[in-house]
């Protein structure tokens, strides 16, 4: 017998990543959709062969849905996500996992009250190029990383979201809360927990609504473009950027700089991993082309928490990881609100 899943929520990361993931995996039977625009719900039940409920409620009190995939927006997954573990779900949750520490903690108290398995979307740990990039950080035959940096930038989530507008929810204060730090910064801020090893401990930023407008042509509440600096608790130095005004090409790389040399991830077109040694050596490989948003590609997401499921194996990123991200995006943009270096 397969898994039956229930999904929150069917905007853009439903119809091109969930959804199609979990139609993919052989262990999936069946999908239910609920979304609060019924039509929205319809549309993808038609594309994946699933089923419509109502109410979202119906997704917690089938005793058949054994999954449940969190895809509401940012403010409503502490409410989401704590009541399916506690209806005895297993669930994944979109990033970040909420808006701040304290909801954070209702669903990780729910997920231990539970038992049942809790997973964050950081699909960025999944890419076979992180993934290598971390071997060879472990494996130290770069020496001990210095410094590093990061950027994540596309031309904004109007142009990828369901909601094809400047009233796009991404925009909206209340509901975002974070801007593209939340959207796209919480990926870096995980993303480097786990090729280091490590976690970022001190941060600075400077932050900006620079050009997005909401529907009324009035600057968006939230920002859209922050920069940091950034230091781990082993004392490691780096800086990121995160945008939603890239205008033409979408960014997504990060470099290692270690004592014997450099990592370049996601840098160049041909080879998504470069690693140049001390003395000019170039190892160059060819891995999978990370997902854009206009190249979508199975993330790796879904098939690894089926099998978390399956196998009852502990998630690759955790309530705790995703917390931990959560709490360094907060000192960000306190940073950058109060002008002051911030102890996470």
């Amino acid at each position: 017998m397969g898994l039956k899943v229930g999904i929150i929520g069917c905007g853009s990361i439903t119809k091109l990543r969930h959804a199609p993931e979990y139609k993919a995996n052989p262990f999936v039977d069946e999908i239910f959709f609920y979304d609060r625009n019924p039509e929205r719900a319809e549309a993808l039940a038609v594309m994946f062969d699933g089923t419509v409920v109502q109410s979202v409620d119906e997704l917690f009190t089938d005793p058949t849905i054994q999954v449940i995939s969190d895809c509401s927006s940012n403010e409503y997954h502490h409410i989401f996500s704590t009541k399916a573990l506690l209806s005895g779900k297993h669930v994944l949750c979109e990033k970040p996992i909420s808006l701040t520490i304290e909801h954070a903690k209702e669903i990780l108290d729910a997920q231990k009250q539970s038992g049942k398995k809790f997973m964050v979307d950081h699909n960025q740990r999944f890419t076979r190029a992180h993934q290598k990039a971390k071997e060879i950080i472990k494996s130290e035959e770069l020496g001990k990383v210095l410094t590093f940096r990061t950027t994540f930038g596309h031309s904004g989530p109007e142009q990828w979201g369901i909601n094809k507008s400047n009233s796009t929810w991404f925009f909206q204060k209340e509901r975002s809360g974070l801007g593209v730090a939340g959207d796209l910064g919480i990926h870096k801020v995980d993303l480097l927990h786990y090729l280091l090893d490590d976690e970022i401990e001190q941060v600075s930023a400077f932050q900006g609504a620079l050009d997005k407008v909401d529907e009324n042509n009035e600057p968006i509440e939230v920002c859209d473009n922050i920069v940091c600096s950034l230091k781990t608790k082993k004392g490691r130095l780096g800086t990121a950027a995160f945008s939603w005004t890239y205008y033409g090409e979408e960014d997504n790389s990060t470099i290692i700089y270690c004592e014997k040399g450099i990592l370049k991830i996601y840098h160049s077109e041909q080879h998504q991993l470069e690693v140049i040694t001390k003395d000019g050596e170039k190892i160059q490989y060819q891995l999978e082309n990370i997902q854009t948003n206009n190249n979508q590609t199975n993330s790796g997401v879904i098939d690894a928490f089926i099998e978390c499921i399956r196998f009852d194996q502990q998630p690759l990123v955790t309530g705790e990881d995703a917390l931990t991200s959560l709490k360094v995006i907060l000192g960000i943009i306190e940073a950058a609100e109060t002008n002051a270096v911030v102890k996470i």
